[in-house]
């Protein structure tokens, strides 16, 4: 466009989404050192450009890489990164007294290994996260040693959903009836949600959002009978847990407590509860045997539970295959419970949760990533929250123990048998990994420790439930509150406090 190479930083502003792209702040220096550019200035320009957003504190998004193989396939990319290295070191020495063990800590290349969350640290000018929660925990735990030398650089920007797509298009009846009930000016500026709350006495219109509801939930009925041959009965509470499958999401504490249900059933059946509906949809990583062994789980347990007359239809699970945009966009109008059931500190945000409470779902959740937000905004008459916090699990004592728990809580022991001795119809050596990780490897996402918690949430949200009148309000307060949650917010708050850029009003319609 003609600008000066030299003022790039004036005119243009890199986003680094997670660690992934990192190679962009060496790559770009590289390019500018071939328009002459001398490397010092070419690294204060990158420095100014480039900014960093961290998705997880996960270690597989924290990606290393091999210096021999980044050396090999990339050489001059390499020795550029080696410069940054050597150029941090020393202000590391001098700011730390040259302490190895800090530096090395800290250091971009360390252990023949390039850290590239690090690189995008110190070769940009704004590190955020994407909820108040996991902002908090970068500060003060993951990244706290970068923090300490760069406040300045770090913020957060809580992701965002678009009402556009979740709502307006996903679920029109909804969205319908609230523009009759406040008018239109909603879908361009989301805070005007609010306005319904002047409604949550109103019966007739909650009466309204719970026919909405109602009418989703048959249709959501009608595709899983035609596509996995289950009858579900649109008058139970749709559970709903659809996310990525992975150990910290933690949808084996889902189903250890279906499987619990399903045996107090099995010992009193006319034990009085609401009908409920267990939903997932989620895929694997391919290599990752943790995560397809709970889809299969799910899918073995499923199987049992819906085929056994003796409970009466009172639970049923369904497993929904590929779960996707499409997918979601018929479960999540149809949703009565959001399972928002990470362990704590583990989700750096979260955008299903907030999917789901703009569509009028009640969310049962731990204090983990953007459902801290969500609490906030909601109150706590209009969500349920259990488990552990964030700073219990990360501090959690050295004595945890899988197997202590498991010999004082015979109802989860017995769940947990039964995964092993093929009460299930299937070979115990199918959940090898299920069974290892909260035993052997002693339960690294708490789904033993919290089991008691979640099923005295459920309990509670059961009674929610049956408070036909609470449960609708509830509703109501969730769909008016959810306007804070719009990717418009989210992207204004990046332009305006990361990229400087200002807004540019469209004129007319």
């Amino acid at each position: 466009r003609g600008c000066d190479y030299h003022d790039l930083a004036d005119y243009a502003a890199i986003q680094i989404n997670d660690t992934h792209p990192s190679m962009v702040i060496p790559e770009l220096i590289r390019l500018l050192g071939e328009k002459g550019i001398e490397f010092d200035e070419a690294v204060e320009i990158v420095t100014k450009t480039c900014a960093y957003t961290n998705h997880t504190i996960m270690a597989e998004a924290l990606e290393k890489w091999g210096v021999s193989y980044i050396s090999s396939i990339v050489p001059r990319i390499y020795q550029i990164i080696e410069e940054i290295d050597r150029r941090f070191r020393a202000f590391l020495a001098e700011r730390f007294n040259n302490d190895y063990q800090k530096i090395e800590s800290m250091a971009v290349i360390s252990d023949g290994k390039i850290r590239m969350a690090h690189l995008a640290i110190v070769g940009g000018y704004s590190v955020n996260g994407v909820a108040w929660l996991h902002t908090e925990i970068l500060k003060n735990k993951e990244l706290h040693s970068f923090y300490e030398i760069y406040p300045e650089k770090f913020n957060n920007k809580t992701n965002g959903i678009t009402h556009r797509r979740g709502l307006i298009s996903a679920n029109p009846a909804l969205a319908n009836a609230i523009t009759e009930k406040i008018g239109k000016d909603w879908v361009k500026d989301t805070s005007g949600l609010e306005k319904l709350l002047k409604f949550a006495d109103d019966k007739i219109f909650l009466e309204k959002l719970s026919d909405i509801k109602y009418t989703n939930k048959v249709r959501l009925a009608e595709y899983i009978n035609e596509t996995t041959g289950v009858d579900v009965n649109p008058h139970a509470v749709f559970n709903v847990q659809v996310k990525r499958m992975h150990g910290y999401k933690r949808q084996l504490l889902s189903i250890l407590y279906v499987i619990k249900l399903y045996n107090d059933l099995l010992a009193n059946p006319d034990l009085d509860i609401c009908p409920k509906v267990f939903i997932y949809g989620a895929k694997a990583y391919p290599s990752y045997k943790l995560a397809k062994e709970v889809i299969k789980l799910i899918n073995s347990v499923a199987d049992k539970i819906n085929n056994d007359e003796r409970i009466k239809g009172k639970v049923k699970v369904v497993f929904l295959e590929n779960y996707c945009v499409d997918l979601a966009e018929k479960i999540i109008p149809a949703a009565d419970v959001s399972l928002q059931i990470s362990t704590a500190s583990k989700e750096a945000s979260g955008t299903g949760n907030m999917k789901l409470m703009m569509n009028g779902a009640i969310t049962l959740a731990t204090m983990d990533g953007a459902n801290v937000e969500i609490f906030r905004e909601v109150g706590e008459d209009n969500i349920v929250i259990f488990g552990m916090s964030s700073d219990e699990v990360i501090n959690r004592p050295a004595d945890y123990s899988a197997r202590r728990i498991l010999e004082n809580n015979p109802a989860l022991a017995n769940a947990v048998n039964q995964i092993q001795n093929g009460f299930f119809g299937v070979p115990n050596a199918e959940f090898f990994e299920v069974i290892n990780d909260i035993t052997n490897a002693n339960d690294p996402f708490c789904v033993l420790g919290d089991f008691d918690a979640f099923c005295k949430a459920e309990d509670i949200m059961d009674e929610k439930y049956r408070n036909t009148d609470g449960w609708r309000k509830s509703m109501l307060v969730n769909i008016a509150k959810s306007g804070v949650f719009s990717s418009d917010n989210t992207i204004r708050n990046y332009a305006k406090e990361i990229w400087n850029i200002p807004p540019f009003e469209v004129k007319g319609e």
